[in-house]
């Protein structure tokens, strides 16, 4: 009986040995080799501009586990990631075993607005997409008026409804005619000044400014490097002149 129990014993001892040995077969010794093989060397970034190349992968490369190719690609696949300012969806691309191609796509921001010590950006439709204590310089800043609230993800709210349309009106507009604009400004009766470096444009007040924001687009460039303000109240369409004057 017992030299039978010794037998059982040693049979099962053997045959757990042999599952540990098959799943060091299936399942280990391909992750090793996984791991070892597909090592990431090389990363190629397309779509960014916000970031330089290598803060973005700084940013998406952010874990030891990163470095190994399969491994990113299932993360960001699968897995929960951190969100980075500015940029509304990441996709990883496999190339080879040591090669990642990351895909960005930024968010579309078309103006941003001073709240409590730091900037909120808004898109085409006035919603607040992005909030961020850095400024960036290329897109408009918009100054002068004052608002019901900001809440992140929603769409902003000011006193005067009419006007959110002339703010939508002039930041597609400067993103369409690709001008660079620092700020919009409004003052108390609402009449509009764009600022591009030391150029002054009067604008004055109107329901939209289309025909005065496509003709900045050939002036601004004659105007370049210049101190200069340029009174655009009055303008129409196939003006042939502009008042164009040194400011002090």
């Amino acid at each position: 009986m017992k030299e039978q129990r010794d037998k059982y014993h040693n049979n099962g001892f053997l045959l757990g040995l042999m599952k540990l040995l098959i799943l060091c077969l299936v399942i280990i010794i391909p992750a090793f080799i996984l791991f070892v093989t597909c090592r990431l060397d090389t990363v190629i970034v397309e779509g960014g501009s916000h970031y330089t190349d290598e803060e973005l992968q700084d940013k998406v490369i952010s874990k030891k586990t990163d470095r190994n190719t399969i491994l990113l690609y299932l993360r960001y696949q699968y897995g929960k990631v951190d969100s980075i300012p500015f940029v509304q969806d990441i996709d990883i691309e496999l190339v080879n075993k040591n090669t990642v191609k990351i895909h960005v796509y930024e968010k579309v921001i078309t103006g941003c607005i001073e709240f409590m010590g730091g900037y909120m950006y808004f898109d085409k439709d006035g919603i607040v997409v992005e909030s961020s204590s850095e400024k960036l310089d290329e897109i408009p800043f918009v100054t002068g008026l004052s608002f019901n609230r900001i809440i992140l993800y929603e769409k902003l709210e000011i006193p005067k409804e009419s006007m959110f349309n002339v703010i939508l009106n002039l930041t597609r507009l400067i993103q369409k005619f690709e001008l660079n604009i620092d700020t919009i400004q409004f003052n108390s009766d609402l009449e509009v000044t764009l600022y591009s470096a030391d150029i002054k444009i009067l604008l004055g007040k109107r329901d939209t400014y289309d025909e005065q924001i496509a003709e900045l687009k050939n002036l601004l460039p004659k105007a370049e490097g210049q101190k200069l303000t340029l009174d655009m109240k009055d303008f129409t369409e196939g003006q042939d002149e502009i008042i164009a004057r040194p400011q002090e």
